[in-house]
């Protein structure tokens, strides 16, 4: 409203003035200023629904989405842990049955073996015990509720909150129940949970863990107050290119009253640019789509391996003693093994996502890094076998390393040579198909005043001698099957090319695969120590 305001001042100010001038003139020129007010009108207000429709799916569309997403993860969490739970009372009981321990022992250990267990980032959230009467039997941060009658107990909100659960329980064996609850063990502090609970039959107990709302919330609104910064960022952009639009347009009618044929050929200008823009908003909707999910993917994943490294200790131990019982009809080590193979799987996924992502954008973007580093080779070889080392350890335990001695400083970028050795080291460990193959690691010189050498020899099958030159075309990869999308060597061609060397590949038939890095040294007078 204030720019049209202003827009119509200014126009009011042209029809006065403009009696000053010829009758000719006047009328061109108001003619030129009438077109100018005209074209912003038709271009930014379909900016302004573009932008408008793309924040409301953003805030009206992909955050409820995802929240509800996250609270449906969240409960089946909730559900999994409680089941988690469930098999250790039943575990406790078989024991009883079985005469290994009596009820009475069977029901203290499982107590104390629950009230010990801790999950959460903090290692904070808990399990309890009631009964169905109810009174409550164990709750490591209300040890004033152990032992007496719960059943007219509410919540800050005058909700019998032990009484619904014991209600769930009747009705359904096991369900979701709402109420206010202090955080963990802070007292003071009262805010909304959500619990699931179940009941155990041979016992008559119900047991129960469950999730603070806010955190979730918190999660939201990190990521509310992220999109957001974006979508302002993303409309300022927009604006700009609007205005510069706009300029452009009004110059290009004026233009028009000249040639005829030169308007036209502006016209098309303009439309294209605002396809332009409307695909650039595009992008940005097709970006923020994948990495929201994975962002999502990358938080929960580390939380879940935590939580599942604190529970094998006291799932080793117990498992140790009674070696016959079954989870989910398996056998322990077999659950334990397939459940690590699942979180890894789920943060290697995630983490090649984005490596996905970040090589395409490295691949198309010129290399503006500066390139006056002075790198010690070796210095850089370790850091990379420390941060690929455990990956490659699950593939062979035959990893050696062998390092040259007195090897000058080289001059370029560390980072990027650092991508280049790792992404080498990634796929010698890729390409390996049985334990016993292995891979070799080597630097040195050529010669004393020649190039220095960076060598990574894997002896797993090797690449076709018809695939050989053209593995670091873009895109190239046999392992498409995989998720391979064959921008690794590419780019690290490019990167060893920006240093002045090259990037050499030798695999004889059958023998494995050499790749060599070979890179100029230039006189700098000392050099790196090994």
């Amino acid at each position: 409203m204030a720019l049209k305001k202003i827009l119509d001042i200014f126009f009011n100010y042209v029809r006065i003035n403009s009696a000053t001038g010829t009758h000719s003139e006047n009328r061109e020129f108001v003619k030129t200023i009438t077109t100018a007010k005209a074209l912003p009108l038709r271009i930014t207000i379909p900016v302004a629904l573009t932008l408008i429709l793309f924040t409301l799916t953003i805030f009206l569309l992909i955050i409820p989405l995802m929240e509800k997403n996250m609270m449906d993860g969240k409960r089946q969490a909730l559900m999994h842990l409680t089941e988690t739970a469930w098999s250790t009372l039943s575990l406790y009981h078989d024991q009883a049955r079985e005469g290994v321990m009596s009820g009475d022992e069977a029901r203290e250990a499982a107590i104390r073996h629950l009230g010990r267990l801790r999950y959460g980032p903090d290692f904070k959230d808990y399990f309890w015990i009631n009964d169905m009467k109810p009174v409550m039997i164990m709750h490591p941060y209300r040890p004033d509720l152990v032992g007496k009658d719960i059943s007219a107990f509410e919540d800050p909100s005058g909700k019998p909150l032990f009484a619904e659960m014991v209600k769930v329980v009747r009705e359904n064996k096991a369900g979701f129940v709402d109420y206010l609850w202090q955080w963990q063990e802070d007292s003071t502090r009262i805010i909304p949970k959500i619990s699931y609970v179940r009941e155990f039959e041979p016992w008559g107990w119900i047991i129960g863990t469950g999730i603070y709302v806010d955190d979730v919330r918190a999660d939201i609104l990190t990521i509310t107050r992220r999109l957001t910064w974006t979508c302002i960022g993303i409309m300022g952009v927009v604006f700009l290119l609007s205005g510069y639009i706009i300029r452009t347009a009004a110059l290009a009618e004026k233009e028009r009253q000249k040639a005829l044929a030169q308007s036209r050929l502006r016209e098309k200008q303009l439309i294209q640019a605002d396809k332009m823009s409307s695909l650039g908003i595009l992008v940005a909707g097709v970006a923020h789509e994948i990495n929201n999910p994975v962002t999502s993917i990358m938080l929960n994943a580390p939380n879940l391996k935590k939580a599942w490294d604190g529970f094998t200790p006291a799932l080793d131990a117990h498992f140790s003693r009674n070696p016959s019982a079954r989870v989910c009809n398996m056998a322990y080590p077999e659950l334990r093994k397939r459940i690590e193979l699942m979180l890894g799987a789920i943060q290697d996924g995630a983490a090649r996502i984005k490596r996905i992502i970040s090589e395409l954008k490295d691949f198309s973007r010129p290399a503006e890094d500066r390139m006056d580093q002075y790198i010690d080779v070796n210095r850089m070889v370790k850091e990379s076998m420390n941060l690929t080392r455990p990956m490659l350890k699950k593939n062979t335990p035959l990893l050696t390393v062998a390092y040259g001695e007195n090897l000058p400083l080289i001059q370029g970028n560390f980072s990027k040579l650092q991508q280049v050795m790792i992404n080498l080291l990634v796929n010698a460990g890729q390409a390996l198909t049985r334990p016993e193959q292995s891979i070799h690691v080597e630097t040195h010189l050529s010669n004393p005043d020649g190039f220095l050498i960076i060598e990574v020899t894997d002896t797993g099958p090797g690449v076709a001698p018809e695939h050989i030159s053209r593995v670091k075309d873009p895109f190239f990869t046999t392992r498409r099957d995989d998720g391979g999308m064959g921008l690794g060597l590419s780019i690290s061609e490019k990167i060893v090319n920006d240093h002045g060397g090259t990037l050499e590949l030798i695999s004889p038939p059958g023998q494995g695969l050499t790749a060599r890095i070979v890179l100029p040294i230039k006189p700098l007078y000392f050099t790196a120590s090994r």
